[in-house]
């Protein structure tokens, strides 16, 4: 029988990313709420139970609240929201967080998908920690730039609609202003930080990519050489299952004229790059905020759950 999938909050951007992943699937059962219906309790209750796994694009009190309403039951979660995303009764759903960690979210019942921004830093800075080129005592700045379609649908129609009340019309702006975005307490507990790290978000004029960047002065690392920071971040991804993250050689990261957030727009997986010097490098991740960012990682998640 078919696993039954459905998706609360699939009218919203990242639960219509989720449904066009599924629309041409043959092996899962899509359950639906009619958009009348989305904000019927009983409905929604209903359909969250009778589903094999639900993935909830909601707000996180919202998903706090669909997690409780299949508590004791037979449901599978996947949360897009940041409810449970330090929580350790929750599985992080980055697979490739550890070289087994893939197995742990296969075998889970609750995965708390990552937030994209997090995505990006702790593909860069956990692995260094693991080979213990990064201290945990670090004092790391993390800079990102995402497209618009990360804030969802209020931003989509500050961003598209040119007589929206609140309409942006600046090609780039800076957030976040005062340090406490909400991915920094994921991004501390699962690149295993004890300082809080400082994270300094922008959103640019496009829909869909996102580059994370993490600079470092080589002295301040436990490393010699960039070549040794490459060998970290390779060995690591080379261990995990799968192709979804892509650590690029050191060859092609010279050959980067630009680095274009935009480049993997509509895709699932994600690039690394170890760009600078001995004495600087700079870390940085490209990815699509949509894609492996956040739909595309709840698919994956969803994949290895059902097999």
């Amino acid at each position: 029988m078919k696993p039954k999938i459905f998706v609360d909050g699939e009218h919203g951007t990242t639960g219509l990313q989720i449904l066009e992943r599924l629309g041409g699937r043959d092996d899962v059962q899509v359950l639906s709420i009619p958009h009348a219906d989305r904000h019927d309790v009983a409905v929604r209750r209903d359909l969250l139970n009778e589903a094999d796994i639900a993935i909830l694009c909601l707000p996180d009190d919202a998903a706090r609240e669909a997690a409780a309403m299949v508590a004791g039951g037979s449901t599978r979660l996947i949360d897009a929201s940041t409810a449970h995303r330090t929580n350790p009764n929750w599985t992080f759903g980055f697979k490739e967080l550890d070289p087994n960690h893939a197995t742990n979210i296969a075998e889970t019942d609750r995965v708390s998908n990552p937030g994209c921004y997090s995505t990006g830093a702790i593909s860069l800075l956990r692995p260094l920690r693991l080979a213990g080129v990064l201290a945990d005592d670090a004092l790391v700045t993390i800079n990102a730039v995402s497209g618009y379609t990360g804030g969802g649908k209020g931003l989509i129609a500050q961003m598209e609609q040119a007589d929206h009340a609140d309409a942006i019309h600046s090609a780039i702006y800076a957030y976040g202003t005062t340090l406490t975005h909400k991915h920094v307490p994921e991004i501390q507990t699962h690149a295993m930080l004890s300082n809080k790290p400082v994270f300094t978000p922008s959103v640019a004029r496009y829909p869909q990519g996102m580059i994370v960047q993490a600079p470092f002065h080589m002295a301040a690392l436990n490393a010699s050489s960039r070549k040794d920071v490459h060998v970290a971040l390779a060995e690591h991804y080379a261990a995990c299952p799968g192709e979804d993250v892509i650590v690029r050689s050191l060859d092609e990261a010279d050959a980067v004229v630009r680095l274009e957030a935009e480049a993997l727009a509509g895709q699932d997986h994600m690039e690394i790059f170890v760009f600078g010097n001995d004495e600087h490098v700079n870390l940085a991740a490209r990815l699509d905020n949509l894609g492996k960012g956040a739909s595309g990682a709840c698919v994956q998640s969803l994949d290895l759950m059902i097999g």
